[in-house]
């Protein structure tokens, strides 16, 4: 017979029923298993959890204490940090001047629903590698597929959201801020004769850049001294990155002179929105005045003393104010909207630029589209690298799954996200749809902000930012 106070039933049955509760908003009932280990902490204790508390020896009690602790400790971060919410810095200035560099962030898993993790052996408080070692920290031995549980909403437009960076499924190790992708493009087209474009139809262009891929990546894969070990990483093991949801699945995006269209209507810009100007002073922008209008050192990097001109973000007030100071500046004008390399997407000629892009349509989940040679480099990624089909192209014909097609289903939802610092943002026009199983969560508001270009006693902590709800952020 089992010997057991009603106080111990009590506590086991609060801790069985949250328990029980927990799986029914993970849909899974593989916890099953563990609720036998509950009944025996708490009701026949037969398994010595705590044999160490009955030694006589001090050194056993103070290790093993500590042992206890720290157990304790790491178990209760992974299920905070995989179900509820987890800690976040923003590192760069892509966000700015909405987020700025050094605000830690509250990011909310509840949100949008916490994914069941897919490499659930990994190190607590760390993201994909080891600190100190340097290796991976996680086991990929055991690999489940993607499910999320029951959420308090959906992603919204405008919202700012952490996810998973959605290139980072492969990497190469000595840059592994880098997409991989766009380095082996680069790298097969500096390797090869220049070709002209206009002269190839939609087939012959994927020729060329199935190439220059092919040569790109060769030569990465052969110079590990220069870029490291190639590996790859799962979904939820991927850096994390942090934006604003511009476009929502099913929508057509498209940016016309600076503005982002969704439908062919205007979306509204973030309030500190910031582009990139030409300022013609007549000196150095006195630091005060910067400190004033929030522009950081960073933003002052591109300065060029011998013709006084500063390449630098503003925004729209920031831009007011050093107009204002016509002691100081002569002139700001809009940086020229040029054609540049590297934006998404990489295997296709398309004369977009980061001010005039698109249209573009969002994947949406149960969608079908027709696919022609000339619209496969949007959506090949979708199709293979995040929804894991086989892709060819033979002949001019398309392939999945070994069956020639015209069309395409869509399983999961997409997104596009872009920094508000408009010219100094590697979001969505450089690598493309964001699928919905690399949302992270939402960040709910700054609990701390560090200013890097102060000291401690000289207004290193933003005092106005503290606990400030990211949701005002518009």
């Amino acid at each position: 017979m089992i010997q057991a106070s009603r106080r111990q039933w009590v506590k086991f049955g609060i801790v069985l029923f949250l328990y029980i509760l927990f799986l029914i908003w993970l849909k899974s009932w593989l916890g099953i298993v563990v609720i036998p280990f509950i009944f025996d902490a708490y009701i026949t204790k037969k398994i010595p959890w705590t044999w160490w508390k009955k030694s006589k020896n001090k050194a056993v009690l103070t290790v093993m204490g500590w042992v206890d602790a720290i157990v304790f400790a790491l178990v209760a971060v992974y299920f905070v940090n995989l179900y509820f919410f987890q800690n976040y810095v923003i590192p760069s200035s892509s966000l700015e001047k909405s987020l700025l560099v050094g605000d830690y962030l509250f990011v909310s898993k509840m949100s949008y629903g916490a994914r069941i993790p897919q490499t659930p052996l990994h190190m607590p408080l760390t993201q994909h590698t080891l600190p100190v070692f340097n290796c991976k920290s996680y086991l990929e031995w055991i690999h489940w597929d993607y499910k999320r549980v029951g959420g308090l909403g959906t992603v919204k437009l405008n919202d700012i959201v952490v996810f998973n960076f959605p290139a980072g499924d492969s990497v190469a190790t000595a840059i592994p801020a880098d997409d991989l992708y766009r380095l082996s493009y680069d790298a097969g087209r500096q390797l090869s004769q220049q070709v002209d474009f206009s002269r190839l139809d939609a087939e012959q262009q994927r020729q060329v850049f199935d190439y220059y891929y092919a040569a790109g990546r060769k030569y990465i894969d052969e110079n590990p001294q220069l870029y490291g070990k190639v590996i790859a990483r799962p979904v939820d093991r991927r850096e994390n990155y942090v934006k604003r949801c511009v476009g929502l699945p099913g929508q057509t995006l498209q940016i016309k002179d600076r503005i982002v269209y969704l439908d062919g209507k205007a979306n509204k810009e973030p309030d500190n929105v910031q582009y990139r100007y030409i300022v013609h002073t007549k000196g150095m922008l006195p630091d005060d005045l910067c400190h004033e209008l929030g522009i950081s050192a960073e933003d002052r990097a591109m300065y060029y003393p011998e013709e006084s001109v500063y390449n630098i973000p503003l925004t729209e007030k920031a831009k007011a104010g050093l107009l204002a100071r016509k002691d100081i500046v002569a002139s700001i004008e809009n940086m020229p909207d040029e054609a540049i390399e590297g934006l998404y997407p990489v295997n296709k000629v398309t004369g977009w630029t980061l001010d005039n892009y698109g249209p573009i349509w969002i994947p949406k989940k149960g969608e079908t589209i027709d696919l022609t040679l000339d619209n496969l480099p949007f959506y090949e990624r979708p199709i293979h690298a995040y929804e894991g089909n086989t892709l060819e192209v033979k002949e001019g014909r398309i392939y999945i799954n070994g069956q020639e097609t015209t069309r395409y289903t869509f399983k999961m939802d997409y997104y596009w996200m872009m920094g508000d610092n408009r010219h100094n943002s590697a979001d969505s026009r450089f690598w493309g749809f964001v699928p919905e199983d690399h949302i992270v969560g939402k960040p709910i508001f700054i609990w701390l902000s560090l200013d890097q270009d102060r000291g401690w006693l000289d207004g290193k902590v933003r005092w106005n930012r503290l606990f400030k709800f990211v949701d005002s952020i518009k």
